[in-house]
């Protein structure tokens, strides 16, 4: 009697193992208890700072928790120059792929983020990357060609973006914020008046003090003891003498952006800017994201190949690591993505450390505490270097019309796509 009869010690030992898988998964983490890459079926499934997503461009069909948030760098190494931290940038930082267009028309543009402007500051964005056009009798935020603004190419007025970051400045009283402007705004005094009416003159950082033959910056301290905790640059020279609006490329240099300043193994500067290795600016912007934005792409973008970029651009620059990383749809990623990079940008600076996660607040530069990095160690060949704790707490946010967030019946999809090889082994 124990003998088979017609394969169903098979069949049912088949069975058996699809159960055994089944259950092994949906017993797993769950309720908010799941950690960075382990499997999830929601975003509620993970702890706090991360969410719930997968990354089909590099073959990663199955969801995973996903680091949706930045450490911010001064929570654990505090009090050096502003030019000593990497920080984070967004790249048209305003170009959100759920704002509604305008009444009655329908928006004919690119789209490079996906959640607001509030959103991203409470995610670790510090940094915004913000066009601002002649529109409607005002300013506006508007991703368009020519340096002309339509109806259709039109996101919103600007002092409604910049109200958001009074609020967060406001709220957030040891925060540091900075802007670039690509500016078509031809009004006179209109940067000018437009930031005072949104209430940031207060936090103005003045150009008198922006240090103009490459010496370090005041330190993150001294900048939030002076309520100097927000930095503005525009593309127009002219407007610095006018306006008292920096001139960036007087105070940073900046590699390419768009298709150039992702090709593999090239990082050349900007044709504004000074060459990367100039020493007569303290501020690197390293611009990482394609010249056409693709939302499923950025994920694989995110992982090695901006990990590689990094290193590139590190040597391009003396060995000097950028100050501000710029990109497309931050949140995107196979994992760690751009917020591990930004760990692994901050760590050899600030502590000595492969990552800003092993520096030690208070210790000696190069003491670094023993941690396990759950994913890969981005090729960065890193000697640069110099010299209150936690993460900063915001909500991720991730657009359901956009995000790859599994459903229930993917772990089902899962279990059974092993049938195959299951049979093949019996």
């Amino acid at each position: 009697m124990s003998a088979c009869i017609n394969g169903l010690c098979r069949a049912v030992t088949v069975s058996l193992l699809l159960l055994s898988i089944f259950f092994s998964f949906s017993s797993a983490c769950s309720n908010g208890n799941c950690q960075l890459l382990d499997s999830c079926s929601s975003a509620t499934d993970c702890v706090p700072g991360l969410y719930c997503g997968d990354c089909p461009a590099v073959g990663r069909s199955k969801p995973v928790c996903t680091r949706g948030q930045a450490t911010i760098p001064t929570s654990i190494i505090n009090g050096l120059p502003f030019n000593k931290y990497t920080w984070l940038m967004t790249h048209n930082a305003f170009s959100n792929a759920n704002a509604p267009p305008l009444p009655g028309v329908e928006r004919i543009t690119f789209y490079n983020q996906e959640d607001t402007i509030t959103n991203q500051l409470q995610n670790g964005v510090r940094g915004l990357m913000l066009d601002m056009y002649d529109f409607n009798n005002d300013i506006w935020l508007c991703h368009s060609l020519r340096g002309q603004c339509f109806n259709f190419t039109a996101f919103q007025p600007a002092i409604n973006t910049l109200r958001e970051v009074e609020a967060f400045l406001s709220q957030n009283p040891t925060e540091i914020v900075t802007i670039i402007i690509e500016d078509y705004v031809h009004r006179p005094k209109g940067l000018s008046t437009l930031f005072a009416n949104a209430g940031l003159d207060k936090y103005w950082f003045p150009v008198s003090k922006m240090p103009r033959k490459g010496e370090d910056w005041p330190t993150v301290t001294d900048m939030v003891q002076e309520n100097h905790r927000l930095l503005v640059f525009t593309s127009v020279a002219a407007k610095e003498d006018e306006e008292g609006v920096a001139y960036q490329w007087r105070y940073m240099v900046e590699n390419e952006s768009g298709d150039p300043g992702v090709k593999r193994g090239s990082c050349p500067n900007r044709k504004e800017s000074q060459p990367l290795n100039s020493k007569s600016s303290s501020l690197f912007l390293m611009n990482y994201f394609p010249t056409y934005p693709v939302e499923k792409d950025a994920c694989k973008e995110h992982s090695a190949p901006l990990a590689e970029m990094v290193g590139t651009c590190l040597k391009s620059g003396g060995n000097r690591m950028p100050n501000f990383l710029a990109v497309n749809f931050y949140m995107r990623s196979d994992g760690g993505g751009v917020f591990e990079i930004l760990d692994r940008m901050n760590g050899p600076v600030l502590c000595g450390c492969e990552t800003l996660a092993a520096c030690q607040p208070g210790a000696a530069y190069g003491s670094c505490k023993n941690i396990t990095l759950q994913t890969r160690a981005p090729n960065m060949d890193s000697t640069a270097g110099s010299n209150s704790g936690g993460s900063y707490s915001g909500s991720v946010q991730f657009s359901r019309s956009l995000a790859s967030v599994a459903q229930l019946n993917t772990i089902v999809v899962f279990c059974f796509s092993w049938l195959p090889f299951l049979m093949f082994l019996l």
